[in-house]
């Protein structure tokens, strides 16, 4: 992906999520270490409210809808709860009441295990609330994957000629 091509393959889009899956490891290792110091009200809180306010009210609407059409309301609730940048901005506004605290992991245990575990990032507006194959996406994804093999297939048989 670049700022041209703005889609993932399947091996960048496994290199995002193996990314955040290194973020996530090393934010659960942060907790276990400091088990005994973590207010777990505090962080069941900070785990839940992103959901709770972020995703159900739209996974609701969408069920109620039968998989059509939900309000772009659901998505962008969905994107400010599920963004680094909001949660930057709660954690910020927690420390600045309540101080800096172990139970603040939980912003990132969920954000990095949404992304590395499921696969969920941002949800453009263009597909379904809950994850659908677009057929416009998919006409995309095989049409590129055709030209990604006639592309090595062409370079496998240059690589036969020049060396032999």
């Amino acid at each position: 992906m670049d700022s041209h091509n703005l889609f993932a393959t399947r091996w960048t889009y496994w290199s995002m999520r193996a990314e955040y899956g290194v973020v996530l490891l090393v934010s659960a290792v942060a907790l276990a270490l400091h088990l005994g110091e973590v207010r777990w009200w505090a962080f069941a809180l900070l785990f839940v409210y992103i959901d709770v306010i972020g995703y159900i009210p739209g996974a609701i609407a969408f069920r109620r809808a039968h998989g059509g059409d939900i309000s772009k309301v659901f998505y962008v609730m969905y994107n400010v709860m599920h963004s680094l940048v909001s949660a930057a901005v709660v954690a910020g506004i927690w420390c600045l009441i309540w101080g800096p605290e172990w139970a603040l992991l939980a912003l990132p245990i969920h954000l990095f295990g949404d992304r590395a575990l499921f696969g969920n990032f941002l949800k453009p507006f263009g597909v379904t609330f809950e994850p659908t194959t677009h057929p416009l996406y998919r006409e995309f994804a095989i049409s590129y994957e055709k030209q990604q093999q006639r592309s090595q297939s062409a370079e496998s048989g240059l690589r036969k000629l020049t060396s032999a």
